[in-house]
């Protein structure tokens, strides 16, 4: 897995990070959801009722947020809401920003692989 990260370009959508070196990371996102929004998303999705409440109970406690927090580098570790459209719009918006600042001379950041 090493090796397809390295080239960059690379999105990896995961629920917990604790195993994943930093070194494989120029940023970490973690999406937060208020919990009426949270649980109403899982229900309409059809989840289980006890997976509602483990999953709402993990946003309580902010476990994901926490888990990236001790795993990486502050600087690397962004928290951004992710409740309406519109945020998950703006938090697209805010990484393409982040793109731009880190690779301004191209498409690619070469020294840590972020393609935009």
């Amino acid at each position: 897995m090493e090796d397809q990260l390295s080239a960059g370009g690379v999105v990896l959508d995961y629920h917990s990070c604790d195993f994943f070196p930093e070194r494989w990371f120029d940023l970490v996102l973690v999406l937060t959801t208020a919990n009426d929004v949270l649980y109403d998303r899982l229900a309409a999705r059809g989840y289980a009722p006890a997976k509602i409440t483990s999953n709402v109970e993990c946003e309580i406690m902010r476990v994901c947020a926490d888990e990236a927090g001790d795993a990486y580098d502050a600087e690397i570790v962004k928290v951004l809401p992710s409740n309406s459209v519109e945020e998950m719009e703006a938090n697209v918006a805010w990484v393409g920003e982040w793109v731009k600042k880190m690779a301004p001379a191209g498409p690619v950041c070469r020294a840590r692989g972020v393609a935009q």
